[in-house]
């Protein structure tokens, strides 16, 4: 319904400013035309309608907007082979001004990108920038999300860094600071490129202009820390994610692997569950309480662990950490009284087996596992670790 009213009022405004033209020239009945063809595209969308749509209405500075959203509504639903019929009709058309060609090419170019026809919609797009510079902007920005779906990531950072200003501060929440941030891991795929051939100054010279970019950026700490985990620098690492608290508490999780690689390193195994009781107090989590619990229980024995493990959960009670709880106590329990305790196991388990660890903030996006970039949404930064009694 909200697209059907956003082209009906572009319709209607297209019809109310070229009407008096259209019926000097054509008279009632090829308004009725046109309407009918209208009525016919938006419940038949057949190529005979699209056809009569076209020809029932003459492209001018008047109509353009009209045909403009009836192609981009077709694009939306789907229907992506027709809202490239309309758009390239009106580019067939002679009597387009150039700021008129220049938007029905960059509506051609998403077109192509919804149908996947991506170095068609490049060379549009690259027109565009050279060619007009009131849709520069836009249209560099479409040709970074191309390069960034194709992982063309150097030809992304070149069309990324072309997009900030000279001057002036970044501002926090502003499209610049979303820019900084795609920008960011764009420097980290490389990077995680260089650590694969092995070459670590090529990598840390990528996540230093990473964290130019975007100094929040978990991404380029983590991987950081890497670097200098392969390099044998543990402290250097440890210095690295300690970042990690300060520039995002929700993430802290995502640094327990490296965490206890850098103690192993050091062999400093009670200097590990140090620092995971220190990170539990400030960040509660439900990993971090496992890790802790798990390293306990390899130094203090069962008894000790569960106690700990249980009053914890008394405190911030979630499934996964039940379900681990649950498990340690069969394991210590007889036949009989096992047998009794295994349903709710197993019913646990088959619970926690379906329920996403992660979720985006911006559309809601589920996942298992942690995505960068939003598959749903498009978006770097906004998948999370999902809290609560069936989170984290």
């Amino acid at each position: 319904m909200g697209d059907f009213l956003l082209v009906f009022s572009a319709v209607v405004s297209g019809w109310l400013l070229g009407r008096h033209l259209r019926l000097r020239r054509t008279g009632n009945q090829g308004y009725r035309r046109y309407y009918r063809g209208l009525n016919h595209l938006l419940n038949e969308q057949t190529d005979e309608t699209i056809d009569l749509f076209i020809d029932s209405l003459d492209v001018n500075s008047d109509t353009l907007e009209t045909h403009l959203a009836v192609g981009n509504l077709m694009r939306r639903k789907g229907e992506v082979e027709r809202a490239i019929r309309i758009h390239q009709n009106l580019l067939s058309r002679p009597n387009l001004n150039a700021e008129q060609q220049h938007q029905a090419h960059l509506e051609l170019a998403r077109d192509f990108v919804s149908a996947g026809l991506l170095d068609r919609a490049e060379r549009l797009l690259l027109d565009l920038v050279n060619q007009s510079s009131s849709l520069r902007d836009v249209s560099l920005r479409q040709l970074m999300e191309i390069y960034q779906d194709e992982r063309e990531w150097q030809r992304a950072i070149e069309v990324g860094r072309s997009l900030l200003p000279r001057r002036g501060r970044l501002l926090p929440g502003t499209s610049h600071e979303q820019l900084n941030a795609a920008l960011g891991h764009y420097h980290c795929e490389l990077a995680e490129q260089a650590l694969e051939r092995g070459s670590l100054q090529r990598a840390r010279a990528l996540i230093k202009q990473a964290l130019q970019h975007d100094r929040q950026g978990i991404r380029a700490s983590l991987l950081a820390a890497e670097v200098e985990l392969r390099a044998g620098q543990t402290r250097q690492a440890l210095r690295q994610l300690r970042r990690i608290p300060e520039q995002d508490p929700a993430m802290v999780p995502e640094m327990i692997d490296q965490l206890r690689d850098c103690y192993r390193q050091m062999e400093d195994p009670e200097g590990y569950l140090r620092s995971l009781k220190a990170l539990l107090e400030d960040h509660p989590s439900t990993r971090l309480l496992l890790a802790v619990a798990g390293e306990l229980r390899d130094r203090q024995g069962d008894e000790s662990a569960m106690e700990f493990l249980q009053q914890r959960l008394t405190q911030r009670p979630t499934l996964r950490g039940l379900s681990c709880l649950l498990s340690w106590v069969l394991e210590r329990q007889s036949n009989s009284e096992r047998e009794r305790l295994a349903l709710l196991d197993e019913l646990l388990r088959q619970l926690l087996q379906d329920k996403p660890n992660y979720q985006c903030q911006q559309c809601g996006f589920t996942a298992r596992r942690l995505h960068w970039l939003c598959p749903g949404c498009k978006q770097w930064n906004t998948i999370k670790p999902i809290r609560g009694l069936e989170g984290d």
